[in-house]
């Protein structure tokens, strides 16, 4: 089976998953269809614009800092450049989850002569950075809303845990299973591993170098505090976009910013599980606002897809036209790349 077999099969499932979900979430509502189209056209679109731009300022300042993890690596990337290869990636998300980091570092192997395996590097280390970023939110929102996530973590991972504990006790087969396909997957590791060392030189391993080289970028910037600054900038920014939204319906309007913190942790896993977050996204807002913090049905299933659709809006429409202004700011410069 090719790659571009095994793409399409991956973004077809994905984008099932997303319809899936965007059904599930919509069947349930669809009595109240009018009501819910009502509150779009009575929304306070104030707040949107503000949400969308404080959006905006996210995806400038993370093409601003990328520079400081390029160049300790030796290269960079002129501001126009990054910014639109970041929107470029982060429309490519839209089709397939992942793919945007590609298509990124894509742009500026061809147009500032950055090795790929180097600025995939930068991007993985990005995405490090932000995992660190997000076990910060997760800490403050373990202070500021204990209750709401205790009760959040005994509905749906202690219960569940406790349910299938209990079944593998009373049917010891799968936990023999278990335990041996973890010991082959050890065995089997531990045999090849000459192979994998081999694999390490030549070609394939100059691209591991160039990779391990943007991968460790971090530890040799220059302007470390700036840099911190702007990452923890930048998940400010979501942060505000999220919360602006709140002021756009009567029913989130009373929410606050430990409030926030939760939808933002959790809507940020959501993007995970389909391509932008389609269906995902607006399904776990919405039972956060139903079941834990009791908004009324209305509000509470257009907030999210008010934000998820702005922001799908912003991306698209942006996205292309970086791929069309992006060649043309480029154009006098020379086509051959460095690898």
């Amino acid at each position: 089976m090719s790659k571009r077999t095994k793409s399409i099969i991956q973004f077809v499932v994905l984008l099932s998953v997303g319809i899936l979900l965007t059904w599930l979430s919509l069947r349930s509502v669809w009595a109240e269809k009018d009501k819910i189209l009502n509150s779009f056209k009575t929304a306070n679109y104030f707040w949107v614009i503000i949400s969308i731009l404080i959006s905006l300022f996210s995806h400038f300042l993370r093409a601003f800092r990328w520079n400081y993890l390029l160049k300790p690596a030796g290269y960079s990337v002129k501001l126009p450049d990054a910014l639109g290869a970041v929107l470029v990636g982060y429309f490519a998300n839209y089709g397939l989850p992942r793919m945007g980091e590609i298509t990124r570092c894509t742009l500026v192997t061809k147009y500032d002569k950055v090795p790929f395996e180097i600025a995939l590097g930068t991007v993985i280390t990005e995405r490090i950075v932000d995992l660190l970023l997000l076990t910060v939110i997760f800490v403050l929102t373990l202070f500021a809303q204990f209750t709401q996530l205790s009760n959040l973590a005994a509905q749906y991972i202690i219960d569940p845990l406790k349910l299938k504990l209990s079944s593998m006790a009373q049917h010891p087969t799968q936990v023999v299973i278990l335990i041996t396909i973890c010991l082959g997957m050890v065995v089997g590791l531990f045999l090849v591993r000459k192979k994998i060392s081999k694999a390490l030189t030549g070609k394939f391993g100059t691209i591991i170098k160039g990779f391990a080289k943007g991968l460790s970028s971090v530890k040799d910037i220059d302007k470390k505090f700036q840099f911190i600054v702007l990452s923890f900038a930048i998940w400010a920014a979501y942060f505000y976009s999220l919360y602006a939204c709140f002021f756009a319906f009567s029913g989130t309007s009373r929410l606050g910013q430990s409030e926030c913190l939760v939808l933002l942790l959790f809507g940020t896993f959501g993007v995970v599980f389909s391509p932008g977050g389609l269906g995902a996204y607006p399904a776990i807002i919405t039972a956060l606002l139903l079941s834990t913090y009791h908004v009324e049905r209305i509000s509470a299933v257009a907030f999210p897809w008010m934000s998820w659709t702005s922001q799908f809006i912003l991306i698209m429409v942006l996205g292309i036209l970086s791929l069309i202004i992006l060649p043309i700011i480029n154009k006098n410069k020379p086509e051959d790349v460095v690898s």
